[in-house]
C-alpha cells in the first residue's frame, strides 16, 4: 500500500430488514459512518453576505442532521478572497474570521447525530456574481457570458500556485473547526473540473494539453492539502464522470484521474456528472433518468479501491438499496432529496419510505425560484424548507372543522397541515385523489417522478384523519352550518376558443383527453399552444412517431417552462417530426386541417388531421364566489382556482392555506 493512502475497512453491526445495504455502516478513511447515507453539498443561500454563518444555515443543517444521515457534507464554501466566490450569501472558508461560525455548525451537526465534513471550492468561470471571473482559459459559460459576466482571464503560473496554497490552507481552517472530512469541488464546470477538461482548458504549459498536465492542479492541491492538515485527514473529491460536453474530458480520464487520487492518498470519490452549461446531467430534471450519474461512479469504482458515492436523481430508498447491492457504488449521495424531506433516512430506517415526501426533480424551487435567482433555496414539495422554525407544525388555539374541496397537490396539501394542526378536515374530491397530477403523470418521461407524488399525498391521507369523500361538494352542505371553514382547491379549467369557426369539429380534441387516452389522433397533429402542457403532450404525441406542428400566439416556445425542462425537451425533440409556429393564431378549423394568422393578419393553411388545443386555463372560481356569500363561513382559496401555477405553487398555497385559518379567529 502507497505510504499516506486512506484504507477502506468495513464495520460489521446488526444488518437492517428493509433496506440491509443502506443501513449497514462502513469507513472512509479511518472515519467511521453508523449508514451509507451522506448529505450531497448544495448551496442554500443561507451565509451571511461575508460568506459567515447565520442562525438560518444553523437550523437548517441541525434539521438535516436529525434525519438520520450518515455524514452532512456542508455546501460549498469560496476559499480565497480573489475570484474565488460563485454565488451571493455562498459560505466562505477564507479567512479565520469565518472559523468560529464555522466551529459552531460543524458542532451541530454532530451534535445531532451526523459526521460533519465541507467542500471547498473555486469557482472558475461559473460566477452568478456578474464579476470578473479567472479560469484555465477563456472559454466562457455562455449563458451567464449572455447575462453580462465578462469573459474569463486565464490565471497565470504564479495565481495558480497562490490558489493550490488556498486551498490547503483552507483545508486546515475546515479542520481546525472540526469537520471530520473535508471535500475537494472538482466538477461541475468549477475551476479546478476548468483545468481538467479540454473543452474549457486551452493552455500550452504544464496544466493544459496531455492528460498528465490537465490533472496536475488538482494532484498539486491534494499534495498541499496534506501538508496542512496531515496524512490521516479525510480528503473527498467530488468529479463529473464526463462534463458532456463534445469536447470535453471523457469517463476513461476520469477513471485514471481517481487512479492517481487514490496513490495521493484521497479517501473517496464522489462521482457526478455535467456542468453548468450541461445542467440537465448535473441536477437533472424530470424527463432525464433516474440514477442519472450513477454510471460513472459504477465505471470508478472497478479501478479502485477506495469508497465511492454514487449520486445523482437517486430518489428513494429503493432506488439506493438497489445500487449499493449492484456494486455500484458503496455510499449514496443525497442532494435534493434531503431537501424534499430531511427525515428521509429516518423514515426508511423506520420502515415507512411511503411517509417520504417525494423529490419530483422540478428545479423550481430549489433552482428557478432559488439559486438561479440569487434567494435562498426553496422547495416545491416541502414548503419549511430554510424556514424550519417557522413552519414547523403546532397545533391550532380551537379545532375547527374543516372542508376542502379538491383532492389536488393544494387540496391534499391543504388537508394535511389542517389534520396535523388538530383541525378536523373533510376533503371532497369529484373523482379520485390527485387532481391536475393524474394528468401530469401520464407522459412517460414524467410519471417516474410524479407518481410517487401522488403515492404521497394519498398515503398521507389515509394515515391522517382526514375524511375523504369521492363526490363533488354542493354550496348547500358546505354552508349549512357544519364547517367552520372553507379550503376551496377546486382548480382551473381549460380555456376552450368558442370564437374559433370550425372548433366543434370533431378533429378538434383537448390536451387533456388525449394525455387520458380517451382520444386517437390522427398522423399530423396541431398543438394549439406551445406552454407546459401543449409543449408535453405534443412531446407525447411526437415519440409515437406522429408529425406534430405547434402554434403559439407569443413570441416565444416553451413560455414558462424553465432552463433546464427546456433543455430536456429539445434534447428529446431532436430526430422527431415537429415544425414550431410562434407569433401565429389559430383562426378557422376547416374540414382539411387549420388556418392560422401572424400579427399583420397574414393567413397559413396547414393539412392537419387532429387539432390538440392546449391554449391555457382559467381559474374555477364559481364556488369561491358562491361560499363568500354565505355569513360567517370562512373561505379561503388554493392551487390553480386562485390563478394557473405549477405545481409549486399549487403545494405552497395549500400549506399557507391550512395556516391562515388559524389567524382569521
Amino acid at each position: 500500500m502507497v505510504s499516506g493512502r486512506a484504507s477502506y475497512r468495513e464495520v460489521k453491526k446488526p444488518m437492517y430488514t428493509n433496506y440491509p445495504r443502506l443501513f449497514e455502516p462502513g469507513c472512509i478513511g479511518n472515519l467511521e459512518l453508523k449508514n451509507r447515507i451522506i448529505k450531497a453539498p448544495q448551496h442554500t443561500g443561507l451565509a451571511n453576505p461575508d460568506g459567515s454563518v447565520t442562525d438560518r444555515m444553523l437550523r437548517y443543517y441541525r434539521e438535516v442532521a436529525r434525519g438520520g444521515v450518515a455524514m452532512v457534507i456542508v455546501e460549498y464554501a469560496w476559499v480565497d478572497e480573489d475570484a474565488s466566490r460563485a454565488s451571493p450569501c455562498q459560505l466562505g472558508i477564507a479567512r479565520m474570521d469565518h472559523v468560529p461560525g464555522l466551529s459552531l455548525l460543524a458542532d451541530t451537526i454532530k451534535a445531532n447525530g451526523a459526521r460533519a465534513a465541507i467542500q471547498i471550492s473555486h469557482a472558475g468561470r461559473q460566477r452568478f456574481l456578474l464579476e470578473q471571473p479567472k479560469a484555465a482559459s477563456d472559454v466562457p459559460w455562455p449563458e451567464i457570458t449572455a447575462a453580462g459576466c465578462p469573459v474569463p482571464v486565464p490565471l497565470t503560473v504564479e495565481e495558480i500556485r497562490e490558489i493550490v496554497k488556498a486551498f490547503g490552507r483552507a483545508a486546515k481552517r475546515a479542520q481546525t473547526a472540526g469537520f471530520d472530512l473535508v471535500e475537494i469541488h472538482a466538477c461541475h464546470g468549477y475551476l479546478i473540473s476548468n483545468f481538467f477538461s479540454p473543452h474549457t482548458n486551452k493552455r500550452t504549459d504544464w496544466y493544459g494539453g496531455p492528460l498528465e498536465n490537465r490533472m496536475r492542479l488538482l494532484l498539486d492541491i491534494i499534495k498541499e492539502i496534506k501538508n496542512q492538515v496531515g496524512p490521516d485527514y479525510p480528503i473527498c473529491v467530488r468529479l463529473s464522470g464526463t462534463d458532456y460536453e463534445p469536447d470535453g474530458h471523457t469517463i476513461e480520464e476520469t477513471m485514471e484521474l481517481a487512479k492517481r487520487l487514490e496513490t495521493r492518498g484521497v479517501a473517496a470519490i464522489h462521482m457526478s456528472g455535467g456542468n453548468h452549461h450541461t445542467t440537465i446531467h448535473e441536477v437533472a430534471p424530470m424527463g432525464m433518468p433516474l440514477a442519472n450519474n450513477v454510471w460513472a461512479a459504477e465505471a470508478v469504482k472497478k479501478v479502485v479501491n477506495i469508497p465511492v458515492i454514487a449520486s445523482g436523481s437517486i430518489n428513494l430508498p429503493d432506488l439506493a438499496e438497489s445500487i449499493l447491492a449492484d456494486g455500484k457504488g458503496d455510499f449514496i449521495g443525497l442532494g435534493r432529496p434531503l431537501w424534499a424531506d430531511p427525515e428521509w433516512p429516518l423514515k426508511a430506517k423506520e420502515g415507512r419510505p411511503e411517509d417520504i415526501r417525494p423529490c419530483i426533480r422540478c428545479n423550481d424551487g430549489c433552482l428557478a425560484r432559488g439559486d438561479h435567482i440569487a434567494n435562498t433555496v426553496r422547495c416545491t414539495v416541502n414548503v419549511a424548507l430554510c424556514r424550519e422554525e417557522e413552519f414547523a407544525p403546532t397545533l391550532a388555539k380551537r379545532p375547527l372543522k374543516v372542508a376542502v374541496v379538491g383532492g389536488g397537490p393544494a387540496g391534499m396539501e391543504a388537508a394535511r397541515v389542517a389534520a396535523l394542526k388538530g383541525h378536523q378536515v373533510t376533503l371532497f374530491e369529484r373523482r379520485e385523489l390527485g387532481g391536475a397530477l393524474l394528468e401530469a403523470s401520464l407522459p412517460a418521461f414524467k410519471g417516474p417522478d410524479l407518481k410517487p407524488l401522488i403515492a404521497y399525498f394519498r398515503t398521507q391521507m389515509e394515515k391522517l384523519p382526514v375524511q375523504v369523500i369521492l363526490r363533488e361538494a354542493t354550496v348547500e352542505e358546505l354552508g349549512s352550518g357544519t364547517y367552520d371553514a372553507v379550503v376551496v382547491a377546486t382548480g382551473a379549467t381549460a380555456v376552450g376558443l368558442e370564437d374559433v369557426p370550425g372548433i366543434n369539429d370533431p378533429k378538434v380534441v383537448s390536451a387533456l383527453a388525449v394525455l387520458r387516452s380517451e382520444v386517437v389522433v390522427g398522423d399530423r397533429v396541431a398543438v394549439i399552444g406551445g406552454g407546459i402542457v401543449g409543449t408535453e403532450v405534443g412531446l407525447m404525441v411526437a415519440e409515437t412517431g406522429r408529425r406534430v406542428i405547434f402554434v403559439e400566439m407569443l413570441d416565444e416556445f416553451m413560455c414558462g417552462i424553465t432552463f433546464d425542462e427546456r433543455q430536456v425537451y429539445q434534447q428529446r425533440m431532436r430526430g422527431l417530426d415537429v415544425t414550431v409556429y410562434t407569433e401565429r393564431r389559430l383562426v378557422e378549423v376547416t374540414s382539411t386541417g387549420i388556418v392560422v394568422a401572424d400579427g399583420s393578419g397574414a393567413r397559413t393553411e396547414l393539412e392537419i388531421d387532429s387539432v390538440v388545443l392546449a391554449a391555457g386555463f382559467r381559474p374555477a372560481r364559481g364556488l369561491v364566489e358562491s361560499l363568500r356569500r354565505i355569513p360567517g363561513l370562512k373561505v379561503v382559496e388554493a392551487g390553480d382556482c386562485i390563478a394557473p401555477g405549477k405545481i409549486f405553487d399549487a403545494i405552497h398555497s395549500g400549506h399557507m392555506a391550512a395556516r391562515v385559518l388559524d389567524a382569521e379567529i
